[in-house]
């Protein structure tokens, strides 16, 4: 399954950017997709997830409240809303899938069987 994300870049403290995770000849649709990040020197951490069904959303506390989830499976892409952007959340940015039951929404790294290449996110005045 061949994910890609999109939608990184530059943006200030405060700001918002829209991540994209897309598969190029491969529907989205049955799986569950995990959004996490790695910062420099440091472990990748769960951000997002978002079951098959896109019922459930699940988030940890540090971006609980900024962040949001959302899947729009006409176009087999699935989103992350960043609003409220720190520095901390700089990081690259991967999207994941995992089969799963429809309602399932993984919180564990090694749940997911696919990831893409992630997208950059720098916050900074």
């Amino acid at each position: 399954l061949p994910l890609v994300e999109s939608g990184g870049g530059l943006v200030q403290p405060g700001g918002s950017l829209r991540l994209s995770c897309t598969a190029s000849g491969s529907t989205l649709d049955f799986y569950a997709i995990g959004w996490f990040r790695q910062a420099p020197g440091k472990g990748r951490e769960g951000v997002a997830c978002i079951s098959a069904s896109g019922v459930n959303t699940d988030f940890p506390p540090s971006v609980k409240g900024r962040f949001a989830a959302s899947r729009d499976n006409a176009k087999n892409t699935v989103y992350l809303q960043m609003n409220s952007l720190k520095p901390e959340d700089t990081a690259v940015y991967y999207c994941a899938a995992a089969r799963r039951s429809s309602s399932y929404c993984p919180r564990g790294i090694y749940e997911y069987d696919y990831w893409g290449q992630g997208t950059q996110v720098n916050v900074s005045s």
